[in-house]
């Protein structure tokens, strides 16, 4: 199962880098106002 364990990760890195992305996004529309 080290398969599973593997995409698990990979996609759950891949949903933080997306939630980073929106985070610093909305951060720096706020910093521009």
């Amino acid at each position: 199962m080290w398969y599973f364990a593997w995409i698990l990760g990979v996609l759950m890195a891949c949903f933080a880098g997306v939630l980073s992305a929106i985070y610093l996004e909305q951060y720096q529309d706020l910093d521009e106002e």
